[in-house]
């Protein structure tokens, strides 16, 4: 498990330059994407959801039911720790409290806790490298996909990610939502002292990549980024929401 504490140092609020740094451009981007009368439905699937629950904190106001995923079983315990309120579960409150500020109330961080873990109904195992990423389990199709940080870690060539993408693809109803945020001309990353490769792509790569899978690009926003090398090496981070085709 150590890996997955090295990375979770990451989301400690207030003590990770990289961290913090990447909280404070995504969770206002879900915060508005979730918001009321944007983005919503019964069922919401988050691919690669790793050990950490801070992409879904937004979310949980938006959908009758979460369903995690990841594709290590170490990262699935860990998940399921914080649901099950485990004594030695991370402590996501400095993030919760950030959140429910941006939702304009800081004060309910214990009771959007208990809302998140009342909306996460299954953490599956998940693969995007498969034609069925779920495996043999069966769920209807979500009304939003949401990905975080995992694809380009997950696929080693380009060919592989666009296969990946198509994947989860299937998981998605058409008209339903797929909101993704990754890096961009990323080549590695590191959790604690071990490198991990990560899949290098540019804005133009993704926005085809994405629209080979049958989404409509809704919105793209990207913002630069320069880190210590002994963090990560990528040149920026980007938000994208697509919608799926109806002929996808």
């Amino acid at each position: 498990m150590q890996g997955t504490v090295a990375y979770l140092s990451y989301f400690s609020f207030g003590d990770n330059e990289l961290g913090d740094d990447f909280l404070r451009f995504v969770l206002p981007h879900y915060s508005r994407a979730f918001a009321p009368g944007r983005l919503k439905g019964d069922l919401l699937i988050d691919v690669g959801s790793g050990p950490t629950v801070y992409q879904l904190l937004s979310a949980c106001e938006a959908f009758r039911e979460i369903v995690a995923t990841d594709y290590t079983a170490q990262n699935r315990q860990e998940l399921q720790k914080w649901l099950s309120k485990e004594p030695d579960a991370f402590d996501w409150s400095p993030v919760v409290k950030y959140v429910c500020e941006l939702e304009g109330d800081r004060s309910k961080w214990a009771e959007k806790e208990e809302k998140l873990r009342r909306a996460v109904s299954r953490i599956l195992e998940c693969d995007v490298t498969r034609s069925r990423p779920l495996g043999s389990v069966s769920l209807p199709q979500a009304d939003c996909l949401l990905s975080t940080l995992c694809l380009d870690a997950a696929c080693k060539d380009l060919p592989s990610y666009q296969a990946a993408l198509k994947h989860i693809a299937t998981l998605l109803k058409p008209g339903g939502y797929l909101v993704l945020v990754d890096a961009l001309r990323s080549s590695y990353y590191m959790i604690g002292q071990q490198k991990f490769s990560s899949l290098s792509l540019d804005q133009e790569t993704v926005e085809a990549a994405v629209k080979g899978a049958g989404f409509a690009i809704q919105q793209l926003e990207i913002i630069p980024q320069s880190y210590s090398r002994a963090q990560a090496a990528n040149d920026g981070l980007f938000y994208l929401v697509g919608q799926k085709l109806s002929q996808a």
